[in-house]
């Protein structure tokens, strides 16, 4: 039987512009190729984001393994500064060209690849299971969450987990991801009374109280980091007035924060720090002071042991390399499917993700489907 071609797959995904939220053809193909290959699948569609769920084995078996990824892709940015067509798939000197080539097409058609070819030449005494969104890029309501709920209710379990997000910082097999920081933005909105900015006694400036108020955030050290994370960080992304005339003293300011954070803390305990911070400064400066917070992710970690060993041990066989453990990075799905199952990462070299001219060497694709058949040959041993 010929081999699933998981090269041939990225280039056949990475031709569906499936820019979020739009499927674009993506798991329209996996659903049919999963399908040909004895996969029980169902669309888990929701808000207007199409998502797959696909099982082959027995459902509720005790021993199931799990595949979670996403075909949707960020925009483009400037087409015109691309050198090869963004959903061309063009392969130039062993590299292929794309959006998503990346992040994370290139994973997702190497999972599929391995669990394809591996139910079919070695069928486990278990399950193999795949959730694959198209809302990872996006606000992430309906996507992963959405496959999670399904499986709730139609008792659907996975007994652990791997994410196939991109994790080598600069060569593959460098890295996985047994836990991340968690996430949250914070948006301050300072009101004050406008005025001439000759008679600044007539006014009382937002932009007084809203500066010392990002200083002290700014300035503020949370953590010196924890054992297996880094120390959270707080970023002040925008300070905004509106305010186009040099000789009026606004009404309102605003600005916002982004912290990543460790498990030293929770979106809780944060947002109390963060109100008490706001508190005082509009005591301060007699300014009233509003507030709005999404917390995009708390922080998880899943403590090195049987998951992470296995997939270590696949890796550091098909790379010669010996992977770190880490925590770094930004958010990825792995947050939610942390309340379901063991869940760690690993996947390609991220170098170039969401980058103009996004690619990823065509060798580096082969080696993941051998690394992830590695691991499911292993666990079912």
């Amino acid at each position: 039987m010929t081999a699933t071609d998981p090269v041939q797959l990225t280039a056949d995904l990475v031709r569906c512009p499936s820019v979020t939220p739009v499927e674009g053809g993506a798991l329209v193909l996996l659903e049919r190729l999963l399908s040909d290959a004895g996969f029980a699948c169902t669309r888990v569609d929701r808000g207007g984001v199409c998502n797959l769920f696909a099982r082959w084995g027995d459902k509720g078996h005790a021993k199931t393994f799990g595949f979670n990824g996403h075909t949707d892709v960020v925009p483009v940015g400037d087409e015109a500064a691309w050198t090869h067509d963004p959903f061309g798939a063009d392969v130039v000197d062993g590299v292929m060209y794309g959006r998503g080539t990346t992040d994370m097409k290139s994973g997702v058609a190497a999972f599929a690849a391995a669990a394809i070819d591996f139910v079919r030449e070695t069928p486990p005494d278990g399950a193999v299971v795949l959730t694959i969104t198209g809302d990872e890029e996006g606000d992430a309501v309906d996507g992963t969450t959405a496959l999670l709920a399904y499986m709730d209710q139609a008792d659907e379990k996975m007994s652990v987990c791997l994410v196939g997000e991109p994790t080598c910082p600069n060569h593959m097999g460098e890295m996985i991801k047994i836990g991340r920081r968690g996430s949250m933005t914070a948006w301050f909105t300072v009101t004050g009374v406008q005025g001439h900015s000759a008679y600044p006694h007539r006014a009382n400036n937002p932009l007084n109280g809203l500066s010392r108020l990002m200083d002290r955030l700014g300035s503020h050290q949370l953590d010196d980091g924890s054992e297996h994370f880094d120390a959270s960080t707080l970023a002040i992304v925008t300070i905004d007035t509106g305010n186009p005339a040099t000789n009026v003293i606004p009404a309102q300011a605003r600005a916002a924060v982004n912290i990543r954070f460790n498990d030293l803390h929770s979106g809780a305990s944060l947002t109390n720090w963060l109100q008490e911070e706001a508190d005082k400064v509009a005591e301060e400066f007699g300014l009233r002071v509003d507030m709005d917070v999404k917390i995009s992710g708390e922080s998880f970690i899943t403590p090195p042991g049987d998951l992470s060993d296995l997939v270590a041990q696949a890796v550091q066989t098909e790379t010669n390399q010996v992977p770190e453990l880490s925590t770094t990075g930004g958010t990825s799905d792995a947050r939610f499917v942390k309340a379901h199952c063991p869940v760690v990462e690993f996947g390609l070299v991220g170098k170039t993700m969401h980058q103009v001219d996004e690619n990823v060497e065509v060798a580096q694709i082969h080696q993941l489907k051998a690394i992830y058949t590695r691991i499911l040959t292993d666990y079912f041993a």
